[in-house]
């Protein structure tokens, strides 16, 4: 891999994960894995656009003498970025905004193609770790849930939708069987009183539920639809996908990480939808007019996963899965040719 220089030197110890990501206390997941995937290189230009913790964007400028493009909505993870960025100097931009729009903040600084982009989806340790923020059952705060600062907060889609609502969303976004069960709770509860703290909220879910998998709290999905709902996070990745084919260069990668079945599998479609796996035509199935040329090739058949000695480093890797792809030098596929998903939840624009 031209370019790309040993790190981390011992993947092994916690000392060597890239400083900023430890200072935020977030540790990036499969960082090796995708690294891999990037094959970061002297004077090539590349999109963290998930800052985040900045862990992977750190990774790739002790990599290569690369420079990066860092994307968060989140206004603590920016102030975080640009502290970094004073390390780093002109390699290292922060850029305040959403990956779905990552095509449009990119362009407007950046004439250089695009050799990588990275997204690592859903919360960050850190914004679960804050109890301000209200993502996590694990301690009392506002039910936010916000990733920025806009848009409604999870209590104001609490007291909002109606039960039948509720319901479908905590079914589709959090995967719960109980969700009509947990729908109703929340409806008599509120009928008594606002819902406004995380605990409030989960102690009624836990009460609802008869049961739940083993070591998993019985909060957990409902957390996950309403963080899902309020962040708009599944229209986010379909547009984020998007924006990254659109702006990748030929030869360019793309490495995705997810941490749930919704994520992983929208991602898994959109690039196997775009690549030579790509189902073919036959006289049962004939091919679609106008169908686009391939737009990827795949660097991972199937979802890499973290090993035994990630996850006995850093348990809450467990779940993550990398697919990853590179762009061909064929023209990006129609908007339209992608149903959007995402259900009535959108996100509200700043």
């Amino acid at each position: 891999m031209t370019g790309r220089r040993s790190y981390p030197p011992e993947p092994a110890a916690q000392a060597d994960w890239p400083q900023a990501a430890r200072s935020a206390g977030h540790i990036p997941v499969l960082l090796d894995d995708v690294l891999d995937v990037l094959a970061p290189r002297d004077d090539a230009v590349y999109v963290d656009g998930t800052f985040g913790g900045g862990g992977y964007s750190e990774a790739l400028l002790n990599a290569a003498h690369c420079r990066v493009f860092g994307i968060d909505r989140d206004p603590e993870a920016v102030r975080r970025g640009r502290d970094l960025a004073e390390r780093y100097g002109e390699r290292l931009r922060i850029l305040e905004g959403r990956f779905s729009d990552m095509a449009q903040l990119i362009t407007s600084v950046n004439t250089d193609p695009v050799a990588g982009i990275t997204l690592d989806l859903g919360v960050s340790w850190t914004q679960l770790d804050a109890p301000e923020r209200g993502f996590s059952f694990r301690f009392d705060g506002p039910l936010d849930m916000r990733m920025s600062s806009a848009g409604q907060s999870a209590a104001d889609l609490v007291a909002s939708l109606s039960e039948s609502e509720l319901a479908e969303v905590i079914r589709a976004l959090g995967e719960e069987r109980f969700a009509r069960r947990i729908a109703h709770a929340i409806n008599a509860a509120r009928q008594r009183q606002p819902i406004r703290r995380t605990t409030e909220l989960a102690d009624i879910v836990r009460a609802a539920i008869p049961q739940s998998e083993p070591g998993q709290d019985p909060a957990t999905r409902t957390f996950q639809a309403l963080r899902i709902a309020v962040n708009d996070e599944l229209g986010e990745l379909d547009c984020g996908l998007a924006a990254a084919e659109q702006l990748l260069a030929p030869g360019g990668r793309l490495a995705v990480v997810s941490f749930h079945s919704l994520e992983d599998r929208r991602v898994k479609k959109f690039l196997r939808r775009r690549s030579d796996m790509a189902p073919r035509a036959s006289r049962h199935r004939p091919a679609e007019t106008g169908s686009s040329p391939p737009s990827f090739t795949l660097l991972t058949r199937r979802a890499v996963k973290p090993s035994a000695a990630e996850i006995a480093r850093n348990p809450r890797a467990r779940a993550a899965r990398l697919r990853a792809a590179a762009r061909t030098a064929a023209p990006p596929w129609p908007r339209n040719s992608e149903r959007r998903l995402g259900g009535r939840h959108r996100r509200e624009r700043a």
